[in-house]
């Protein structure tokens, strides 16, 4: 069990020289009958202390690992199995379920000292306990709870914390809403934290009303039914919204979003006495959409503008096998369709007109067309906004006790719809607000693994070379395996992987992914990437 003291309280035991740790590397210690890890992290003046246990080998290998940064997050990587654990918070990455114990830990003249007892979080300085701060998250989606996970491992003292919610659910997996519709899971399954976790954890939540106002001078938040929440440090997780076209009859009853469990229930409610369904946008938020309503028993068309499904993530021959699997499923596709209006009976859409002057029969209308940082509330006091809320390397706005995650921010003139970037954003968010120092975000390279209406792909790194200029630079190795139904490209360019593309089978995906983001060299394997990792660097070896 876990035991908290407060720093003065603790015992100090003297282990060894700084310098004696080489930079970048582990060793280990016994410390009264415990096997213990410190890591020093480059000619940095300070450790890291862990358990040297590996929680899933249960071997004490952990001082061997290597030392690493994820997302902007330090890390080490077990030697055995290769699951990372922060070093901050013990946290793995890979299972939330598992974590290394943390030790505090402190220099005095050049030499090294740690405690045997545990504690939840790391020590940065030997300061007496501060009076708790006033911390605000407006949003509790996953970015903006991740950030709160992360700072109540990281400093669980630190903060009094309110939470505003504009549903009246608990914190839930946004992502998981497609097997919700298709019926797979249930709302319950995708829940993360529900209205007693806030609760347990003394964190006051504020569910199903929205904040509408900042008043950035007094430091307080209004929201819609009238409640005044004031903050010391402020979270602004806000998401995104649907974009929905300028399309005349879009404000038609039956013409929803797929965003919320709100858009959910609707289409479930539909599904049961209605017939005809149609998914504008042929991404990835439309075919899942379009397979959920086909899973209930309505007919689906899905209409996409441009000449193939998911061009940003597939090339066209990955893309038209997805297509083939989806039609085959029962969904029509019609691609280079281009939607001119909505009409409707009573108020009601009953049909889709298309430019070509093609009509579908409609009662329900999915708009999956992309979505849009969610900036209102961030505009409306006064915060520098231009897709997004701009924010600087430590999540913080221009406002300096205004800090900001997830869909609503801009960093670096990028904005970001997918998960794994929101993780980093989280971490280092929750690092500047725990004062664990200034910890920088950096935008990775993320690639795409999914599974479409039960189809595997994945793609990483550039893939519309055809299109390129740089054409000639960069050769393709192909394998397409009709009968099976699986399709892999990998493009090479000057000895390295710069692109991958794969349909049915993407096992390997993350090896291709590390190959491009590591830019390795691959003459010595070329001839065996097609047939994935184990069989390539075996035979390499």
């Amino acid at each position: 069990m876990t035991i908290l003291k407060e720093i003065d309280e603790l015992d100090w035991v003297e282990v060894c020289g700084l310098d004696d740790i080489t930079p970048n590397t582990g060793v280990g210690a016994l410390i009264e009958q415990q096997q213990i890890a410190l890591f020093r992290v480059g000619q940095e003046k300070r450790v890291y202390a862990l358990s040297n246990q590996d929680p899933f080998s249960k071997a004490f290998v952990m001082s061997r690992g290597i030392i690493g940064d994820l997302q902007g997050e330090r890390v080490v990587a077990s030697p055995i199995y290769k699951q990372h654990f922060s070093l901050a918070t013990g946290r793995c990455l890979e299972d939330k379920d598992q974590k290394l114990l943390v030790f505090p830990s402190k220099i005095e003249n050049g030499r090294v000292f740690v405690s045997p007892t545990a504690q939840k979080t790391y020590i940065t300085n030997n300061a007496a306990s501060q009076e708790k701060m006033q911390l605000l998250l407006i949003g509790n989606g996953l970015a903006g709870m991740r950030c709160l996970e992360d700072l109540l491992d990281m400093a669980p003292e630190r903060y009094e914390i309110t939470v505003i919610g504009e549903e009246p659910w608990g914190n839930y997996n946004r992502i998981m809403l497609s097997p919700v519709l298709s019926g797979d899971k249930s709302m319950d399954d995708i829940m993360l934290h529900n209205h007693a976790w806030y609760q347990e954890k003394g964190i006051r939540f504020i569910a199903g009303d929205a904040a509408v106002k900042i008043d950035r001078p007094r430091k307080q938040a209004y929201t819609e039914k009238g409640l005044v929440v004031g903050y010391d440090r402020l979270i602004l997780a806000t998401g995104s919204k649907p974009f929905v076209p300028p399309i005349s009859g879009s404000d038609l009853k039956g013409v929803i979003s797929f965003r919320d469990i709100y858009d959910v229930n609707t289409m479930l409610d539909y599904a049961k006495n209605k017939k005809n369904a149609v998914v504008i946008g042929g991404g990835l938020l439309g075919l899942e959409a379009a397979y959920g309503l086909k899973q209930r028993g309505m007919n689906v068309t899905v209409l996409h503008l441009m000449d193939r499904i998911m061009e940003r993530q597939l090339d066209a021959r990955a893309s038209r096998l997805l297509q083939n699997s989806i039609e085959a499923k029962g969904i029509e596709i019609i691609t280079e369709a281009n939607t001119e209006q909505l009409i409707g009976v009573d108020g009601h859409v009953t049909q889709v007109k298309l430019k070509d002057g093609t009509l579908l029969d409609a009662d329900l209308v999915v708009f999956a067309v992309g979505i849009r940082p969610n900036i209102a509330l961030a505009q409306s006091a006064g915060l520098r906004c231009n897709r997004g809320v701009m924010v600087n390397d430590t999540m913080q706005t221009f406002d300096p006790s205004i800090y900001a995650v997830g869909e609503c921010i801009e960093h670096r003139n990028q904005t970001f719809g997918l998960v794994e970037p929101l993780w980093g954003q989280a971490f280092i968010c929750a690092s500047h607000l725990a004062e664990h120092g200034s910890l920088t975000f950096k935008a990775p390279t993320v690639p795409t693994q999914l599974k479409v209406s039960g189809c595997d792909v994945f793609s990483a790194g550039r893939i519309d070379l055809e299109s390129s200029e740089s054409q000639a630079d960069y050769e393709d190795i192909i394998l397409n395996d009709e009968k099976r139904q699986i399709y892999k490209r990998i493009i090479i360019q000057k000895d390295k992987v710069i692109g991958a593309v794969l349909f049915g089978d993407t096992e390997d995906g993350a090896w291709y992914a590390e190959l491009i983001a590591d830019q390795t060299p691959i003459s010595a394997i070329r001839n065996k990437l097609l047939f994935g990792k184990d069989f390539a660097l075996k035979q390499a070896g």
